[in-house]
């Protein structure tokens, strides 16, 4: 049992991991292997400043926890404006102990891998291509000096591939990926795969250059949670705005900035990849709206934001692994589905631009998005593929020209790579939302 030294604030958490990573590029077997550890990461805070340490053998906690406090140069109890802050919670809340991924076969998770394999290996246009299956299961203990102590879990799994298509002078990067937080809900029909590939072929051979220019716009509900999450869900972490005047301005909770169909949230309790009952500070996950009925409504908070800044805490404190520090950090975040149907949204677009895949995208207060395939949409109808290299705008002004939503809407799972901030990457998460029009985007 760890003893915490008296007079200061003081967490541990621990974490028991088990991995597996499969990584097959154009055939050949480059990785295959699985490890588990024991590891720890310890703060104290002495009233003035932070002490961090993290171990790779969870039994040395209580001798780095000591050796943290025999550097502490005060010995004051935690900020009071902070104490207040930390949530208090005993219990162990498993949420995978009857779909533990480390107990499925290494050889069954290769198979599953295969079967994506075969249909990449066999398309004609495809010069170049990777495969990757990962998971991961960790097992998180969180203690602090103010009496939490909780046991939970946290997994995800799936699979990722990259491909390249030429044809002449065109070509064509793309990607396919399928995640979940167990194995046996991974799905395992490649027809979706299968007919990705069409689509990309047909692509590779008819597409053309776009003229640059401001074009209305149709964000798939993958472009859309790329928004979503790049463009504006960093843009909602609280870190960003301590001591920055400008951005603690622009961001006035309570703010009209969309129409009243648009709503963008983070919810950790949502079971996809970025789901964590806790966050590493032992807050509990919760549903965050971010914007509400066109509202700014929220910002993502540690416990150290929440406080600097009079709010409370959210459940976004997170760390990628045992050797980081937990930071303010996104989960699911996704906007909401709107009331119109898919074929109506397109016919009320007429002439537009659908984004259908996105390489990447990022930004504060102004944005870029990295398309791979892209669509001429007229009378309502897919047409012409074109080649649009970047689209660009200002944050705040591309919510407030978003006028259509569909009802359908999905929410996708990052698998093989996730968010990155402050070198901690890859950190599970997911994002998505339904089709989403834009009245105004500039398109290059």
């Amino acid at each position: 049992m760890l003893r915490f030294p008296k007079g200061v604030y003081s967490d541990v958490r621990t974490e028991h991991v088990s991995e597996t990573k499969i990584v097959v590029k154009n055939g050949v077997t480059e990785e295959l292997k699985k490890r588990t550890y024991k590891a720890a990461f310890i703060r104290l805070f002495d009233g003035h400043k932070w002490f961090l340490a993290s171990i790779d053998d969870e039994s040395g906690t209580q001798q780095e926890l000591d050796g943290l406090y025999a550097l502490a140069k005060n010995s004051s109890p935690c900020r009071e404006n902070i104490k207040g802050k930390y949530r208090i919670n005993k219990g162990e809340f498993m949420t995978f102990s009857d779909d533990d991924i480390s107990r499925v076969e290494i050889h069954d998770k290769e198979n599953f891998l295969k079967i994506f394999l075969e249909v990449v290996s066999k398309n004609h246009l495809v010069k170049n291509w990777s495969g990757l299956y990962q998971d991961k299961r960790a097992v998180k203990k969180f203690m602090s000096t103010l009496g939490t102590d909780i046991v939970f879990d946290v997994q995800n799994c799936g699979i990722k591939l990259n491909f390249t298509m030429t044809q002449g002078a065109n070509r064509l990067t793309e990607n396919f990926s399928r995640g979940g937080n167990s194995f046996g809900e991974l799905e395992k029909d490649p027809s979706e795969l299968e007919k990705l590939f069409e689509d990309c072929s047909y692509y590779v051979n008819k597409v053309k250059p776009v003229k640059s220019g401001t074009y209305k716009v149709i964000l798939s509900p993958f472009a859309a949670g790329i928004f979503a999450h790049e463009s504006f869900g960093h843009k909602s972490e609280a870190d960003f705005m301590l001591g920055d005047k400008k951005m603690a301005e622009e961001w006035q909770i309570g703010k009209k900035i969309a129409s009243d169909s648009l709503s963008i949230v983070d919810d950790g309790g949502l079971r996809e990849t970025g789901f964590t009952p806790y966050d590493d500070e032992g807050t509990p996950a919760q549903k965050t709206y971010l914007i509400k009925n066109g509202i700014l409504s929220g910002r993502l908070h540690s416990v150290e934001t929440a406080a600097d800044l009079g709010e409370e805490p959210t459940g976004n404190a997170r760390a990628v692994s045992y050797a980081f520090e937990p930071i303010v950090r996104m989960t699911n975040t996704y906007i909401e589905p709107g009331k119109t149907p898919k074929k109506e949204l397109f016919k009320n677009a007429g002439e537009a631009i659908l984004i259908q895949s996105v390489k990447h995208g990022s930004g504060l207060s102004t944005f870029t998005l990295a398309p791979n395939r892209s669509y001429l949409v007229s009378d309502g109808e897919i047409a012409q593929p074109v080649n649009v290299s970047v689209l660009t705008g200002n944050v705040f002004k591309t919510l407030s020209e978003i006028e259509d939503l569909s009802e359908e809407a999905k929410i996708f799972s990052s698998v093989g790579g996730g968010c990155g901030k402050n070198d901690q990457y890859p950190l599970p998460v997911s994002f998505g939302g339904p089709y989403t029009t834009v009245s105004k985007m500039n398109v290059q």
